[in-house]
């Protein structure tokens, strides 16, 4: 958006369009030094706002301009990067979140986000995988590349490899709080300290941080919601099926939602007469080798959904699914509740990290 430009000053319309096309914003003020404001995809254009003349405003947190010149100048260079037609080995495909792709690094300069070798091997990643299927990836290979759309700018293959080390596996990646990414997301960009740094350094510094947030927000959402995708899909195959005869199904969707869990978990699952699934509900959650479950509680619930049998399921966190001498103890307690008011147990679960154990299996119930 435009504001009228102070006597002196008169910037060309399709000067602002051009501006517009990369993502940049312009405004005019009076009275200042460096009338001319530029806010918008700065970031990404930086080095060639700088080079054009312009200086970042650390109180405005807006790039500013001389003169129409020093516009002219950045429009040019801004041109002389080449449209994406034009030049289109030379950038990564558009930031998925809505920005303009950066441009290729100067020469000399370290190998960066939209240079060819970023280029080429997201490009031969994402090829490796529609052609031959995610087989043909290792774990780390399948979350850098899921990384790529929430972390645009940076190489994602160490980030990966240090998730999958901090996490332990895919599953404990996804099933992590979103705050324990943060270290691993955000950490990686180190910001210095101000003191003493001049404009350009205070400039890089304060965009270096909206850009660190922006990753992590978008690696939280993005990997929060391919778990729940996830987790969906599988409930899905248990949903509208007899869930004794869909036992195989049963087993995978507890197993992704529990598995990879800190603390344990306690959750009822309340068939009706069919044995097809009313409801799933957690019903306590506890420490890393205690959950407490109420049998009074579970009469309760059970009786307002009109519930025919219960399926009881809980996690150790330790990965063995060993059943405790008071995880039978506490079965038996819950059987005992219900049989008066005529509802089955029909198992107790124990999700370890690659196992399970049912209780009816072992003769426990």
């Amino acid at each position: 958006m435009t504001t009228p430009a102070p006597s002196d000053i008169a910037v060309a319309p399709e000067l602002v369009t051009a501006l517009a096309a990369h993502g940049l914003s312009l405004h005019c003020e009076e009275g200042v030094e460096r009338p001319l404001v530029l806010q918008g995809a700065t970031f990404r254009h930086k080095d060639r706002i700088r080079e054009a003349g312009g200086a970042w405003s650390r109180t405005g947190q807006c790039w500013r301009l001389h003169s129409t010149a020093e516009l002219e100048r950045l429009g040019a260079l801004l041109a002389g990067d080449g449209g994406l037609r034009e030049t289109a080995d030379r950038f990564e495909p558009a930031d998925p979140r809505g920005g303009v792709p950066a441009r290729a690094p100067e020469a000399g300069r370290r190998a960066a986000y939209g240079s060819k070798h970023y280029h080429g091997h997201r490009e031969r990643l994402r090829t490796r995988f529609l052609e031959s299927g995610a087989d043909a990836l290792a774990d780390y290979e399948l979350l850098e590349m899921i990384l790529f759309f929430s972390v645009w700018r940076r190489d994602t293959k160490p980030l990966a490899k240090a998730m999958l080390e901090r996490f332990g596996s895919l599953g404990g990646v996804l099933a992590a709080e979103p705050s324990r990414y943060a270290e691993l997301v955000a950490g990686s960009t180190r910001i210095a300290p101000d003191d003493g740094a001049g404009s350009d350094d205070i400039a890089a510094r304060s965009e270096a941080e909206v850009r660190r947030d922006e990753d992590l927000r978008f690696t939280q959402v993005l990997l929060k919601a391919i778990k729940a995708c996830l987790e969906r899909t599988l409930k899905e195959e248990i949903k509208a099926r007899p869930v004794i005869s869909s036992w195989t199904a049963l087993i995978d969707y507890l197993t992704q939602v529990m598995s990879h869990e800190p603390a344990e978990h306690f959750r009822l699952l309340f068939l009706d007469r069919k044995n097809i699934l009313i409801k799933d509900e957690v019903q306590s959650r506890g420490t890393v080798d205690h959950t407490p479950l109420y049998p009074r509680e579970v009469v309760k619930r059970a009786l307002e959904l009109a519930a025919s049998a219960v399926i009881m399921v809980h996690n150790h966190p330790s990965g063995d699914p060993t059943p405790s001498q008071a995880d039978v103890t506490m079965t038996r307690q819950v059987v005992d509740a219900l049989q008066p008011v005529g509802i089955t147990v029909h198992d107790h679960v124990i999700i370890g990290k690659n196992r399970h154990t049912s209780f009816r299996s072992q003769g426990l119930i």
